[in-house]
């Protein structure tokens, strides 16, 4: 409760640039929900420095919205959830599976934050996540519904039980590949609630182990109406709205600080080395 009650609803709001009447609906929802997309980038700048980074409300205000920062999903899916039950919103956390590039689910630990999300009066609840650093992420939230594909902004998503012998039902969020016309899985979860405490303990593995895909190189995106903009390692990838992807390597530590500045609005930290020498 004191994470709620130390949450500034306008200050976020303003960082994401969304206006409008604030209401617990499915409106305000999907808004807010695409607005922090594209108002806050995805980074690992924190745990590129082995710093598992704070997931205190007031931490995260402080990094995520007072400041030219971004951050990974504890970070994203706790704020965005904060700011979801300052409107009134009921939020459920949730560990997920990521399986991109995995052989089957199981190979993979639950170290993705996904939200289940409830508006009052609303039977029907939804999917939202603003912290999946992937171009197969939500744009918008999805109601929890099998089978059927949703248009979210530019972006295609489905809901699919996965097969699984344990006592909870699986569920699979795919994303629509354009080029190849073919569902792609994302990630993996049932609906148990997951509890701050459970993502605190992932949070350190993740910002720290150095076996962790964070901790090893530079990672940050970021969200647009015209593209989806990634740099991981040395390698910028500019996905356009039609589908179209331009690679290229960037050409060393000036540019690639020039890229987090004019490109992702990322301000580096003070004596932060990006890209290995």
């Amino acid at each position: 409760m004191s994470g709620i009650l130390r949450f500034d609803l306008d200050e976020y709001l303003r960082r994401i640039g969304w206006e409008g009447e604030p209401r617990a609906d499915l409106a305000t929802l999907r808004s807010v929900h695409l607005a922090h997309l594209r108002g806050i980038p995805f980074e690992n700048l924190d745990a590129l420095r082995r710093i598992a980074p704070s997931l205190d409300p007031a931490d995260l205000m402080a990094k995520l919205v007072h400041s030219r920062r971004g951050g990974y999903c504890y970070e994203h899916n706790t704020l965005f959830a904060g700011a979801l039950e300052a409107l009134g919103f009921k939020v459920t956390r949730l560990g997920a599976r990521v399986v991109v590039g995995a052989d089957r689910i199981e190979s993979r630990p639950r170290t993705h934050m996904a939200l289940l999300v409830e508006a009052p009066g609303d039977p029907q609840p939804y999917l939202a996540d603003v912290g999946f650093g992937a171009i197969g992420a939500l744009l918008e939230p999805v109601p929890l519904t099998a089978g059927v594909g949703f248009r979210d902004a530019e972006r295609r998503h489905r809901l699919v039980h996965a097969p699984h012998d344990g006592p909870l039902q699986l569920w699979m969020l795919q994303a629509h590949d354009r080029v190849k016309d073919a569902w792609a899985d994302q990630y993996a979860f049932t609906l148990e609630p997951f509890e701050q405490p459970d993502f605190e303990v992932v949070n350190w593995h993740i910002g720290t182990n150095p076996r962790s895909p964070f901790t090893r190189r530079v990672y940050v995106q970021s969200v647009t109406v015209e593209r989806h903009l990634l740099l991981h390692g040395r390698l910028l990838t500019e996905t356009r709205v039609d589908g179209e992807i331009v690679e290229r390597e960037v050409t060393g530590e000036a540019e690639a600080r020039r890229l987090l500045d004019e490109e992702f609005g990322i301000d580096v930290p003070e004596g932060m080395t990006l890209l290995p020498r």
